[in-house]
């Protein structure tokens, strides 16, 4: 059997601690890696405070360059990468490509963002005894960035941290999911052919007491966590003096105005509910539609739904597959089983196989259902109605805990700017689904959501630190 090796500062090593990852659609193993130990964890923070230095004097020229190779390598070998990240995530192959594709965007955005960290001048005679003084400011490394990625983009999400690192010239140590490490440890062996100084990068699948370590070390400067709200909202707790960047999920919603094209949008909308079993942080969880369209809407989203081919995630073909593990189907089956009994309408769907939760609609559901109200990160969706009025949407909307992203169908001026002045999000996507994400964009939520933004840019100047000259 391969062995993956991890990735320490700039050197490939193997553990006493081995980890199996499987092929997450047959159950099968897969392959091997290790984990990291608190010494090892030790040895990875030691080698980035040597790194400090080098990593902060990295010119524009010398980022653009590494950040640059790393996009066009990740292009190059495209067709391995989904592969595996196809295998160890259940991902169907068409969105691990499309996967592959975001992460070498995100690495060029770096490359592109890095030549133009901010500096100002700022005049100080504003009052009488600044006559004749100026100030100068630039913005500089914060220091050590710790980076704790999820598994449902195991290597975009894990890129936007790694990337704006890299770019604000800081080294970073970045904790994969246990259960999908791969991509990122190949990614590893890619920013290895760089002449990034070797301490700046560190790859390392740890167990959680072990990367807990990420969050209370105090030579640590930011802590960057993607992942659920209860673990996220506890690490901020725990994280000291350190600068904290939160993106925790949500259960976004679609509005779906009167006038709009329903055959036109029903493919966008189909991909919300149900792209990657709805393992999706900005997964289309909730559908409030106006009344008139209501009926329509729902026969069109159930025909469509039935028509989704699920089966083994590298082929082609497959659009729906297994979720990351039987436990959180098993899940996904009780609170749809505890809303039905409780008076929601199993409009399709409902069943489960081992990991595999079909496509499922539901409606009649309320904000006291878990399905509704929580974030249900599986393959399933409500659709409700509003009584017509646009006020009566936006309540609906914003009748929730979390504040990621939404998305409203209209042609109306009125309407989308009473939503984006009115609704309670981080980001408004006109004519799409909350699922749409461009990786330059800020990138975040409010309540529940999180804290901070990610997005090349926006996660740059949260890994730089102004100082001023006065003179």
């Amino acid at each position: 059997m391969l062995e993956c090796k991890i990735f320490l500062a700039g050197n490939f090593i193997t553990t006493d601690q081995k980890l199996d990852v499987t092929n997450k659609y047959t159950g099968r193993l897969f392959t091997q890696t290790f984990l990291a130990d608190a010494k090892l964890l030790d040895k990875a923070i030691s080698a980035a405070e040597k790194a400090k230095p080098a990593c902060k004097d990295l010119s524009s020229h010398e980022k653009f360059a590494a950040l640059k190779f790393i996009a066009e390598q990740l292009e190059n070998k495209k067709a391995h990468l989904a592969k595996v990240l196809s295998i160890e995530s259940g991902k169907p192959i068409v969105y691990a490509i499309a996967e592959i594709e975001r992460a070498a965007q995100t690495f060029l955005i770096a490359a592109e963002e890095c030549k133009r960290l901010p500096k100002e001048y700022m005049s100080l005679d504003w009052t009488p005894n600044g006559k004749g003084k100026e100030g100068i400011i630039n913005y500089f490394p914060i220091g050590i960035v710790a980076g704790i990625a999820p598994f449902n983009f195991p290597l975009n999400l894990a890129v936007h941290k790694i990337a704006p690192a890299v770019a604000a010239g800081c080294p970073i140590i970045l904790k994969p999911a246990s259960t999908t490490p791969l991509s990122t440890l190949e990614l590893a062996n890619i920013i290895h052919e760089t002449d990034l100084p070797k301490g700046m990068v560190s790859i390392l699948p740890m167990d959680r007491k072990t990367g807990n370590l990420l969050v209370t070390d105090e030579r640590i400067s930011l802590l960057s966590f993607t992942g659920s709200p209860v673990i996220g909202w506890e690490l901020k707790k725990q994280s000291g003096k350190k600068k904290v960047v939160l993106e925790l999920g949500g259960n976004a919603g679609v509005i779906i105005s009167k006038d709009v094209d329903l055959k036109k949008i029903i493919a966008k909308c189909i991909t919300g509910a149900f792209a990657y079993s709805g393992q999706i942080c900005i997964h289309a969880q909730r559908f409030i539609v106006h009344t008139d369209i209501f009926e329509e809407f729902l026969s069109l989203m159930k025909k469509e739904t039935e028509k989704l081919l699920s089966g083994d995630p590298i082929k082609k073909e497959t659009r729906i597959s297994v979720m990351i593990d039987e436990e959180n189907a098993k899940r996904v089956a009780n609170w749809v089983t505890e809303a039905v009994a409780e008076g929601a309408i199993l409009v399709c769907g409902g069943k489960r196989k081992k990991s595999f939760y079909e496509p499922t609609i539901l409606t009649n559901t309320t904000s006291k259902m878990k399905v509704n109200t929580e974030e249900v990160f599986g393959p399933v969706i409500c659709i409700e109605k509003y009584n017509g009025k646009i006020e009566d949407a936006v309540k609906k909307i914003n009748d929730s805990k979390f504040g990621l992203q939404c998305g409203i169908f209209t042609d109306s001026v009125s309407e989308l700017d009473h939503c984006f002045k009115n609704i309670e999000v981080g980001g408004i996507i006109h004519n799409d689904v909350p699922t749409l994400r461009f990786d330059q964009m800020p990138y975040g939520g409010i309540k529940e959501s999180g804290l901070g933004r990610e997005g090349v840019k926006y996660a740059i100047m949260d890994m730089l630190e102004a100082k001023i000259l006065v003179k």
